[in-house]
């Protein structure tokens, strides 16, 4: 094989082992998109986004699709209502919108003493971690929505009755 072949052949696989590559990095890129954000990075965007909402608290965390926004975090306020608080790479509030279910209602509020128990019967299901939100549930039969980070990082969502009891529990994928 002469020495021009043998170029030709190894600029061939080179840029299809470059284009092969782009078009996976891209497919996971396109695939993370608007993810739930987690861990360290969940609580510094979140603690952002609750400065422009006194008295709120973190909800969700995503990654944002809005042009010129990296985050779209979801704040409770005390009231129960909900309020989308949308932030820049440097973690600077760059927009707020109130969110409005269809009826206009708020998401019924969790009392603090079902709080505190629901959080407690979902920890205690996975084992240990910190809950992340406590929700009333609109699902039949479930009272209750608990969110759990683990030690490990993994986000749990614990499903329970009126009574506390555990329905359901699955690892947030």
């Amino acid at each position: 094989m002469n020495t021009a072949k043998l170029r030709s052949k190894r600029i061939i696989v080179t840029t299809t082992a470059v284009v092969a590559a782009l078009a996976i990095g891209g497919g996971v890129w396109a695939t993370a998109a608007n993810a739930d954000v987690r861990g360290d990075e969940r609580d510094r965007v979140g603690t952002a986004a609750v400065q422009a909402v006194p008295g709120g608290t973190v909800d969700d965390v995503d990654t944002s699709d809005e042009p010129g926004s990296a985050y779209e975090v979801e704040i409770r306020k005390q009231d129960g209502s909900e309020v989308d608080v949308l932030l820049d790479k440097d973690l600077k509030v760059i927009g707020q919108q109130a969110e409005t279910e269809a009826d206009d209602a708020p998401d019924p509020v969790v009392p603090e003493a079902a709080r505190t128990s629901a959080g407690q019967a979902a920890v205690a299901a996975v084992g240990s971690g910190t809950v992340t939100d406590v929700e009333a549930s609109d699902d039949p039969g479930v009272a209750y929505e608990v969110e759990v980070r683990a030690a490990d990082n993994t986000e749990w969502d614990v499903e329970l009755d009126t009574a506390f009891k555990v329905l359901t529990k699955t690892a947030d994928n």
